[in-house]
């Protein structure tokens, strides 16, 4: 990759996490009829999140989120909202597998759309948690788990999505 496109990746990364941060999408919403809850909570920053689904039918039909935490963990958040409305639950954990992927596991970013600006992350190491916290916890309210997921477990409990997802 040329330095120009570095730099113009690294531009739209900023941008892209100031507009989410300013202005959340689906931000203080839990919808009504909203039948998976999870709480996801990073010592390390003290990003704390709280995901609120509405699934019918194995689709998502509304999203929102409530907490508070840095600018990348709430951008993140945003992103993941917009990202993840109207899809059926299958797609959402193929999603999360590939944005992970993406961001841990050093993966292409194909297949993820918009959210490949999120790979900019990865230049700030530290941050990489705060990238993924909101999305261990989608995982966890699609699995209706009632533990608060987090970041700095002996052993970080973030399993790959189950076959099963209750909806």
């Amino acid at each position: 990759m040329s330095t120009t496109m570095d730099a113009h990746l690294r531009e739209l990364y900023e941008a892209m996490i100031l507009e989410h941060n300013r202005h959340p999408r689906h931000y203080l919403e839990n919808p009504p009829g909203a039948d998976h809850h999870a709480h996801g909570f990073n010592p390390l920053c003290n990003d704390e999140i709280i995901v609120h689904l509405k699934v019918r039918d194995g689709v998502i039909e509304a999203a929102g989120f409530e907490g508070a935490g840095c600018a990348v963990s709430v951008a993140s958040a945003s992103m993941m909202m917009e990202a993840i409305q109207g899809r059926r639950v299958e797609e959402v954990l193929e999603l999360f597998r590939r944005v992970h992927g993406m961001l841990v596991e050093d993966a292409p970013a194909e297949g993820v759309g918009k959210l490949r600006v999120l790979a900019g992350v990865k230049e700030y190491p530290m941050r990489v948690k705060c990238a993924t916290l909101a999305w261990h916890t989608l995982l966890a309210a699609l699995e209706n788990r009632q533990e608060t997921v987090t970041t700095e477990d002996p052993i970080p409990y973030c399993p790959q999505p189950h076959d099963k997802v209750a909806s």
